[in-house]
């Protein structure tokens, strides 16, 4: 093994050992708010740190992913994940030689093993696909630096709505290194896990191959970034965009999450971060409003129509599984403690911040080339501390129309998330008409072509 060779396992050594020693010092020092951050962090800086020695993976389930790819060799994947097993079972026994105690692996109170299970699986899926997409891709990998970030605030995401649910391994290394250092309350669901945690790479791997096939087939980084992506590619990018984000709405709701807005806003910048050059990420019907209006050809009504369509659904079938994953449980679209008239103006000029931001930042001719995620999944944080407790802070078609449906179960009516829906809608397009005001230059050509 030359000095390469040791370099590379060194990485992921390191890199999964700070990760999971920050988890345990995090749980056993009791950080129940600002905890997630913190090891979304850390996964963050290693990342940027360490992907040129190793790619930083620091997590068996993503080199799996990788293999499955074709990105890292099942030999070298074989090596990363004893590397990084070895290393969170070091790290739990250091964590717990420091305070003196630990902390065993389980669902939380009132979970099965099997809804465990589906948190492990969705968010280890959201974490394998968003770094195949920003860090593996022929149109992303090697010519980002937003990657580090995409990747590491994925655990925002999960940690506050499926952690609620597993504790938030989404990593083998990380569960293995829990159980084995607190072996004394046994050694059990590190086994469960990694094998939802494995499926979930998996089935990343397919995502990722069904929404960028026809670009990672072409022979360079150039040749990908011109290929011309499929309708198909595009709705399901648009379904999983929409899924992954109302699944940790209603997570983060239904946990009562300490920091709710700030990871639903996560979810919303990782996968733009990672679907944003497959269908331009809108992943939400007021916004794609928002670009048809808009005009300049970003998006037609036909294709605005099946964006549309796939959001609501993606929207519909994340709400029926976060309510699947809380033993039914659901919440009304609207708090109680304001009247109506409050909620829907909240909504409207919340909407129309999210919706005036993705056509100034990313529909542009100058458009952001690396902040762009981060200023439109910011916008959640904005509308989500706001304006939460007003109206629910939906500021999408998809979220209101998902919430109203699972809480039909509940004894909900379904008929607010269609006021909502107006509202929102509404909001899009005001945001597009401000948008033509306030950027003319976006329209020169335009006006020179017509003329």
């Amino acid at each position: 093994m030359g000095e390469e060779g040791v370099a590379k396992y060194a990485a992921e050594f390191v890199g999964t050992f700070m990760l999971v020693f920050t988890i345990g010092c995090n749980v056993l020092s009791g950080q129940p708010i600002w905890g997630g951050v913190s090891i979304a962090c850390v996964l963050t800086v290693m990342i940027y740190a360490l992907g040129k020695s190793s790619g930083a993976n620091f997590n068996p389930a993503v080199s799996v992913a990788l293999g499955l790819n074709g990105t890292l060799e099942w030999g070298e994947v074989a090596k990363y994940a004893f590397t990084q097993t070895a290393a969170g079972i070091f790290a739990g026994i250091c964590y717990s030689l420091k305070f003196g105690e630990s902390f065993n692996l389980a669902p939380t109170k009132g979970h099965t093993w099997f809804q465990a299970g589906m948190a492990e699986f969705f968010y280890t899926f959201m974490l394998c696909f968003v770094v195949l997409n920003v860090a593996a891709s022929k149109v992303h990998g090697g010519q980002n630096q937003f990657y580090g970030l995409a990747i590491g605030f994925v655990i925002v995401a999960g940690a506050y709505s499926g952690g609620s649910v597993s504790m938030g391994c989404f990593n083998p290394a990380v569960a293995f290194g829990i159980d084995v250092s607190s072996a004394s309350h046994g050694v059990r669901y590190c086994f469960i896990y990694t094998i939802f945690e494995l499926a979930g790479a998996a089935a990343a791997a397919g995502a990722f191959s069904a929404c960028r096939g026809d670009q990672e087939r072409c022979a360079d980084a150039d040749e990908a970034k011109a290929a011309e992506v499929g309708t198909g590619a595009k709705l399901l990018s648009e379904f999983l965009g929409t899924f992954m984000l109302v699944l940790t709405v209603g997570l983060n709701v239904l946990s009562n999450s300490a920091a709710g807005a700030f990871s639903i806003a996560a979810s919303l910048m990782c996968m733009i971060y990672a679907l944003g050059t497959v269908s331009g990420a809108h992943f939400n019907p007021a916004v794609t409003v928002a670009v048809i209006c808009s005009g300049r050809g970003k998006c037609g009504a036909s294709q605005g129509a099946m964006y549309a369509g796939v959001q609501i659904l993606g929207g519909i079938a994340a709400a029926l599984t976060y309510s699947a994953m809380e033993n039914g449980e659901s919440f009304p679209l609207k708090p109680a403690g304001y009247k109506w008239s409050q909620a829907l103006i909240a909504e409207f000029m919340f909407t129309f911040v999210l919706a005036f931001v993705v056509l100034s930042v990313a529909t542009v001719k100058n458009a952001l080339s690396e902040y762009f995620g981060f200023a439109i999944g910011m916008c959640v944080t904005v509308g989500g501390c706001a304006i939460g407790k007003v109206s629910g802070g939906s500021l999408n078609p998809a979220v209101s129309v998902g919430i109203s449906t699972s809480h039909i179960s509940g004894g909900g009516n379904f008929w607010p998330c269609l006021i909502y829906m107006i509202v929102e809608l509404l909001a899009g397009a005001a945001a597009a008409g401000v948008f033509k005001v306030t950027q003319p230059s976006e329209y020169d050509k335009l006006e020179m072509l017509t003329n």
